[in-house]
């Protein structure tokens, strides 16, 4: 039986409300009856953070990923404290493997939105290139693998981590440049695909995985978010993932056994699990 791992969702995320059982009810179904081998529960803010800690306690395959998502650095109001208390759910190793805590994200920039909190809060470059690298420079001292969000940044995205070279991750939900993914995987970088791969106008998409050596790629829901073709606009959940690999697989020129098998394996290297 082919094994999925999800390496990228936020089951804490409150549009699972709107399920009768919410991310429980969807999660125990995922776990027991499908093919749901490991799942990354990827927090965005150091509130959300323990959620994200608490979930990946109740179920034996979920694992966590915490920091700062450039969207929600907007909204702190004292940088030097958040990064701390940051440092201080991840310095400690042994509390971090309790945690069951295996990178740090999701991390980056984000230059889509131009303002936030209805107007409120215009988009901050230079505050966002600053979590950014202060949670670069955490991930060096620690040797933590990185999770990045690139939204119509990526010259940006890519010139910060090629000043950490000493520091590995995966750009999730990727969609850049098959150029640039080249580049990536040539620095022992992962690229994640989501559903967006599977969408009848993501060409590019397509091309970039086409551009990833199997042994980098990485699959992922980005769920409640980016539902892949037919169920894109719907909540998206981990049991979606077979319409994701159904696609990889034609590009690949496999069955999507062979695909599951083969991201699941990347995923198990990329976030060093047993």
């Amino acid at each position: 039986m082919e094994r999925i791992f999800d390496t990228h969702a936020h089951y804490f995320d409150k549009k699972f409300e709107s399920v009768e059982g919410g991310a429980n009810a969807i999660l125990c179904d995922l776990f027991e009856n499908q093919n749901i081998a490991g799942i990354v529960n990827v927090g965005t803010n150091l509130q959300n953070a323990h959620e994200v800690i608490k979930q990946a306690s109740r179920y034996e395959k979920m694992y966590a990923a915490i920091g700062v998502h450039p969207e929600d650095c907007h909204f702190i109001t004292d940088p030097e404290a958040a990064l701390s208390e940051l440092s201080s759910l991840l310095e400690d190793e042994e509390k971090r493997k309790q945690n069951k805590i295996v990178a740090l994200g999701e991390i980056g920039l984000d230059y889509h939105w131009q303002s936030y909190d209805n107007g409120r809060i215009p988009m901050n470059k230079e505050l966002q290139a600053f979590f950014f690298n202060e949670q670069m420079k955490l991930a060096e001292k620690l040797s933590l693998p990185v999770i990045i969000h690139d939204r119509e940044a990526h010259g940006d995205c890519f010139e910060t981590v090629l000043r950490y070279p000493n520091v590995k991750g995966v750009f999730h939900s990727y969609s850049g440049s098959a150029e640039m993914a080249h580049e990536l995987t040539r620095r022992g970088w992962y690229i994640s695909f989501s559903g967006t791969l599977t969408f009848t106008n993501a060409a590019r998409v397509r091309e970039a995985a086409s551009a990833v050596p199997r042994d980098r790629l990485l699959i992922e829901t980005d769920a409640p978010y980016l539902a892949p073709h037919p169920m894109r606009g719907k909540l998206n959940h981990s049991g979606y993932l077979p319409l994701v690999l159904e696609t990889l697989a034609q590009i690949w020129g496999c069955t999507p056994g062979e695909a599951a098998e083969q991201t699941y394996q990347n995923a198990i290297t990329f976030f060093n699990l047993p």
